[in-house]
């Protein structure tokens, strides 16, 4: 079974039902804690009476700097939702780690973005280094990935869209969204991986409901085609894209032949003119709520519930 492992000011705890019980660790990163296996285990089995997990304040349990690399468009509805067809080639971009915040900070929108989006993904932890050329079996996932967590890959369209600059819309502070749990897998977790269910809902509206089973390219898959050029390290982040569902949505296919014929400028300003009416887009108030866990709670990453603030006003944080 999957331990859910909680990071706080004071410092790391192993969620055990609606209580926690602190680690007895020096580790000050997520890669150290990772290292520090056995204290968690002893904190696990200790038989401590705990601490309410309601009166904690969870902080990211991915400490930063570490490298945070997505992957894009690797879910089949949200290929549909992004008017793609045929086969997908796969594609991966770097966010900056300064834009991964806590499960309830609030997501803060630059004053400059007017189209904010959300995209729940599976964040995978490593737990051991993936040096470039590295083939992954399925088999072999254990070895590598330590654990999981919910992340919220929060876009800024716009900027996105009209600078093709994915680094950008995607890096801002509070932009990553992580946590509450860092969920330490054992080996026998991993063959349950494909039921775990994606849901992301704002202000009560369900917005995103999948399973992993409608995944294109699998972690083990994915972490191969990534250590074609990239190393990863014990506490680095690969996210794993996100189901249909988010407030874009491509533009149907007679708009988009004409928009081609535009000149860039024309044709971003009719399609965000027209976006302006969607009311899926985030805003001052709205309150984004996530899960992502497997129907018989063996794996269960807890709930993310992250506030939307305009970056003119002043931010809150919610538990």
């Amino acid at each position: 079974m999957s331990t859910d492992v909680l990071r706080t000011a004071d410092g790391w705890w192993v969620v055990l039902g609606d209580r926690a019980v602190p680690v007895a660790t020096l580790a000050g990163t997520t890669a150290e804690l990772l290292a520090d296996r056995a204290a968690v285990t002893e904190a696990a089995v200790s038989g401590a009476a705990g601490t309410p997990v309601a009166d904690l304040v969870a902080l990211s349990p991915v400490t930063t700097p570490c490298r945070v690399v997505a992957q894009m468009v690797n879910y089949r509805s949200h290929a549909r939702d992004s008017g793609f067809t045929g086969d997908i080639p796969p594609a991966f971009f770097r966010k900056a780690s300064g834009s991964v915040s806590g499960p309830g900070e609030s997501i803060v929108r630059p004053q400059h973005v007017r189209f904010l989006d959300y995209e729940i993904e599976l964040g995978l932890v490593m737990g051991a280094p993936l040096p470039v050329g590295t083939v992954v079996e399925e088999r072999d996932l254990p070895g590598y990935v330590a654990g999981l967590v919910i992340t919220n890959d929060v876009s800024a369209r716009e900027v996105q869209l009209t600078k093709t600059q994915f680094y950008e819309s995607k890096s801002y502070p509070t932009f990553t969204p992580t946590g509450p749990y860092l969920s330490l897998l054992d080996p026998e977790d991993f063959a349950h991986l494909l039921d775990l269910r994606l849901k992301l809902s704002v202000n009560g509206e369900l917005r995103q409901d999948r399973t992993l089973a409608d995944m294109i390219v699998r972690p083990a898959q994915a972490l191969t085609l990534l250590a074609r050029f990239q190393t990863l390290a014990p506490g680095d982040l690969l996210l794993t894209g996100t189901p249909g569902g988010t407030a874009l949505k491509a533009p149907p296919k007679a708009v988009e032949k004409i928009g081609a014929l535009l000149p860039p400028a024309v044709k971003w300003k009719a399609f965000f003119k027209s976006q302006a009416k969607n009311p899926h887009y985030l805003r001052q108030g709205d309150v984004v709520t996530a899960t992502i866990a497997t129907p018989d709670g063996r794996i269960d990453l807890g709930e993310q519930r992250t506030p939307v603030t305009d970056a003119n006003r002043p931010t809150r944080t919610e538990t």
